[in-house]
């Protein structure tokens, strides 16, 4: 035998002796180690599961809810997504709230909706889009239920430049100040839609309308388009 050969053996019995001697020092908190990976993996996917399964059903009780709505029962719907704004899960909860506001108006309970809609507009936990969502519909209820600085405080920001709903705000502000008889303000509101190029064909076609008819009145404005 050589001497490489001897020492490379002498080496493998080193280490052989030493991880035999780790082992012995170690092995319960490797075994242990092990079986706390186990056993976390395990949690972790019955945790999914589990919460898989509770925005699975949230999901059902909100379709459902809306089904009751579509065919008429009011009531039963309202009861519904009151439950679920409570105990459900993920987004649903913020949904029904949502959808339970707009219950309200289906229902002829315009003051109710109208609250309602206002506390998500005003509920930093909800997603921005939604609050939006919700701002928009309160300010338009208020067109016929409310005041035109009701509507102007919560669609004025609304209607800037570069806002998603804007068009929509502009339009209910406009109805707003002409059915207070704010006919310069309705003006203003009216031209705006007309004069953005993005504005949706219907909503300019109800713009060019009110132009005329407040010009018709003696408010006119001989930068607006009403073509």
């Amino acid at each position: 035998m050589s001497d490489d050969s001897f020492i490379r053996e002498v080496e493998e019995e080193l280490r052989s002796d030493q991880l035999k001697g780790f082992w012995e020092r170690f092995k319960y908190v490797i075994i242990g180690g092990a079986v706390l990976i186990v056993v976390s993996t395990a949690g972790y996917r019955f945790w999914l599961s589990h919460t898989q399964s509770i925005a699975d059903a949230s999901g059902d009780a909100f379709i459902e809810a809306v089904e009751l709505s579509n065919a008429g029962n009011h009531a039963d719907a309202i009861a519904a997504l009151e439950k679920l704004a409570q105990e459900g899960s993920g987004e649903y909860p913020a949904l029904a709230k949502i959808r339970l506001a707009a219950e309200f108006a289906k229902n002829d309970e315009a003051q109710k909706a109208i609250e309602a809609f206002d506390t998500i507009a005003n509920d930093a936990n909800f997603d921005l889009a939604l609050r939006n969502v919700a701002r928009l519909r309160s300010g338009l209820l208020l067109v016929d239920h409310g005041s035109y600085d009701e509507v102007n405080d919560r669609l004025s920001q609304m209607s800037n430049a570069g806002m998603s709903f804007r068009h929509s705000a502009r339009e209910g502000l406009g109805l707003s100040a002409w059915k207070h008889e704010k006919y310069d303000d309705a003006l203003v509101w009216f031209t705006s839609i007309i004069q953005d190029q993005q504005t949706p064909q219907g909503v300019r076609q109800r713009a060019s309308i009110m132009l005329e008819l407040l010009e018709g009145k003696g408010f006119s404005n001989s930068e607006s388009e009403t073509g």
